[in-house]
């Protein structure tokens, strides 16, 4: 979202005890290949491999790969290459389309570039996608985990009309089930400040 939003919101969270996320963890089929893959398309840098015979946590009798990308600003992707599992799947009843990682970049070049590089090598992207605060572009890593990288384009007065009704918006959907009009102008052609 908007960076007014998120320094706001850190501001008005600074006594909660979470420091940061981290890492966030999926499965992969392939750890090299993943490595390779988001360290050609997205600069990842690989920072820490870790592989046991048995899960720490429940102490099952399981080898994984488990490795560690540096995602930026603090922040680690990490994934478990499972051999002895079933191939990987999807919750049927979740649509492709919602389960995703999303990256902030610094530029639309930098969207652009990567879409590029991508498409260069058989990679279907879709976008750029409009989010009036933000445009985006989707596309598979090669395991299949929908990711996709965003470049913010929200002005202070966006960030702001959008601060003050996101509860009223979240109260009138946990009791209709029905989308809000609160930010409606966000889907019309034109903002007007």
């Amino acid at each position: 979202m908007g960076q007014e939003i998120i320094d706001a919101y850190k501001e008005e969270n600074a006594m909660g005890f979470i420091k940061r996320i981290h890492h966030v963890a999926y499965r992969c089929t392939d750890a090299k290949e993943t490595v390779q893959w988001y360290q050609k398309y997205l600069d990842m840098d690989f920072v820490l491999a870790i592989a046991e015979d048995q899960v720490p946590s429940t102490k099952d009798p399981d080898p994984y790969m488990h490795i560690f990308l540096d995602a930026g600003g603090g922040n680690i992707l990490a994934f478990f290459e499972l051999p002895t599992m079933p191939p990987m799947g999807r919750d049927p009843n979740t649509p492709a389309w919602t389960q995703h990682l999303a990256f902030e970049v610094d530029s639309m070049e930098q969207l652009f570039e990567t879409k590029a590089r991508l498409e260069a090598d058989g990679i279907e992207v879709i976008g750029p996608t409009e989010h009036t605060i933000f445009k985006s572009i989707y596309f598979r890593d090669p395991s299949g985990h929908r990711l996709e990288l965003a470049f913010n384009t929200a002005t202070p007065e966006m960030s702001r009309k959008l601060d003050e009704v996101k509860w009223a918006m979240l109260d009138e959907w946990a009791q209709t089930r029905k989308a809000p009009k609160h930010a409606a102008w966000m889907h019309e052609q034109e903002f007007s400040a």
